[in-house]
């Protein structure tokens, strides 16, 4: 038009792009960590249960001992407690998902809103967290003296 006018702001068309999705990436930083933070919440209140469990059946646990269970069976079994209970979660969370896709789908770039990758991953990594939050109190029960047990009651 005019060669003598002069150009304001120039910028890379990356840079425009960028700050197009400056907005977006901000509030997927923030879901990550959200959700990062569910998790952590997620393995304390696991860990929380399953050593609440533990007290409550202290008595159990030192007759069992009594009878000659051994220490590996006992932390088996609160371990396979816990995967119980993170199985029903992560089977009621994956429907829920599912059926929430849609909410999501403008956030997303790059991968479909139902990504078989994500829907992979994330049951294992919850799997992983539930095995590590109820092993330290599932070591804890299998340690009991069960001689202390049975004398305090």
């Amino acid at each position: 038009m005019n060669a003598n006018l002069p150009v304001a702001s120039p910028r890379t068309m990356q840079a425009v792009y960028d700050e197009s999705l400056t907005r977006t990436s901000f509030t997927l930083v923030m879901l990550a960590i959200a959700g990062s933070m569910a998790l952590l919440l997620g393995i304390i209140g696991i860990y929380g249960v399953i050593s609440y469990a533990v007290s409550q059946r202290r008595r159990e646990i030192g007759i069992r001992l009594a009878l000659g269970a051994k220490e590996g069976a006992l932390r088996s079994m609160f371990v396979r407690h816990a995967l119980l209970l993170a199985a029903i979660g992560v089977t009621i969370g994956m429907v829920a998902s599912v059926a929430l896709t849609g909410l999501m789908k403008s956030l997303l770039f790059g991968i479909s809103a139902l990504d078989p990758l994500t829907y992979a991953v994330v049951p294992m990594v919850l799997v992983a967290a539930t095995v590590l939050a109820s092993y330290l109190p599932a070591r804890r029960a299998a340690a009991v003296d069960p001689v202390e047990t049975l004398r305090a009651e």
